[in-house]
């Protein structure tokens, strides 16, 4: 199903069958790949620990749901802020863009620069990571399948039915895919 290699700005969406549990139904964001790996963070997994632990000043910053997520098993006790710029024309300190208006904000950023500045923003504990060829063996494998981001994938209301919504705009089989249900009798 993956024609491409992935991209930044790329969703990777965990395909059904045996894999890695941690990303079970997940929506990954490709934040970098090249010939170094590839890294991105886990769009629909809730954290256990509340972004105001953690971070209390963002919480009001931050899009709704207005909480910390999960990004992925890598560095947990890290944090990353994904962020889209509300004037395309100004990129304001600590921004590094990544695709269209989207891309990383530094988490030492004075908050007075960042009020304003920015539509939407994320913030996630850890990431996912690949090295050196590890995630073109897994989409050999196929338990990924790269498909194109909507703003909204990043930065949509409800992260929770990220996956089903996902693969449900795919064309052919990777639509029925969003139907799928734990019991094996019901699919």
């Amino acid at each position: 199903m993956s024609a491409r290699d992935p991209r930044p700005g790329d969703l990777l969406v965990a395909a059904i069958g045996p894999g890695d549990p941690v990303f079970e139904r997940t929506v990954v964001l490709i934040l970098d790949a090249d010939g170094d790996g590839a890294l991105g963070v886990v769009l629909n997994q809730l954290a256990d620990l509340p972004l105001s632990a953690v971070l209390p000043d963002w919480v009001e910053r931050v899009s709704e749901p207005q909480v910390l997520f999960r990004g992925g098993p890598v560095s947990p006790n890290g944090a990353i802020c994904v962020a889209a710029l509300a004037n395309r024309s100004e990129e304001p300190p600590g921004f590094r863009p990544l695709f269209g208006t989207i891309g990383l904000l530094h988490l030492d950023t004075p908050l007075e620069i960042v009020t304003g500045a920015y539509d939407d923003m994320r913030i996630f504990a850890g990431y996912a990571g690949w090295s050196p060829g590890q995630l073109e063996s897994e989409l050999a494998d196929r338990h990924w399948y790269v498909v194109p981001s909507r703003y909204d994938d990043v930065f949509g209301p409800d992260p929770t039915t990220l996956w089903r919504r996902v693969l449900r705009r795919q064309p052919n089989r990777l639509a029925f895919l969003s139907s799928w249900t734990e019991d094996p009798e019901l699919n």
